[in-house]
């Protein structure tokens, strides 16, 4: 690629970085209003009666709710001089509901990063797992993203 930017080792150095682990408590009322905000009334996420006759026995967080933790991403062991950024979409895989009292946290691993020669210019894309864990160590869901910078 004749504009390139990233080297085999900014690549080598990037992939396998983490976050930090961003923690969250998910409490009964912020998963009430999260369903109230994205207008979802399905009454797992906000009737505690109906709930409890439900599959999981209890209210239980929508699989967007782990949004709510806004952005989990590792740091670049470069300065990266593109400063606009794309969200180039997600894939989720649930395992396990998220409850109320749950402590939940979560912590992205770049996967993946590449570049592309696009209209605008030189693009990288980055591909990151986000997997989300609870108290009891089980992972209730994971996020595969990718963002494009350019």
């Amino acid at each position: 690629m004749a504009n390139s930017f990233l080297t085999d080792k900014m690549i080598k150095d990037t992939i396998g970085r983490q976050s930090p682990p961003v923690r969250l408590n998910v409490e009964t009322g912020a998963i009430i209003k999260f369903a109230q905000a994205i207008d979802d009334p399905n009454p797992m996420w906000n009737d505690e009666a109906a709930a409890r006759s439900g599959p999981n026995g209890g209210i239980v967080a929508p699989p967007t709710f782990l949004r709510s933790l806004g952005q989990v991403r590792a740091d670049f062991p470069f300065d990266m001089p593109f400063d606009r950024a794309l969200d180039g979409g997600s894939d989720w895989e649930y395992f396990f509901p998220v409850r109320p009292g749950d402590d939940i946290t979560a912590i992205a691993t770049i996967i993946d990063i590449n570049e592309r020669e696009g209209r605008l210019g030189t693009m990288i894309f980055t591909k990151t797992t986000v997997e989300y864990k609870n108290q009891l160590a089980q992972t209730v869901a994971t996020q595969t993203n990718t963002s494009i910078r350019y």
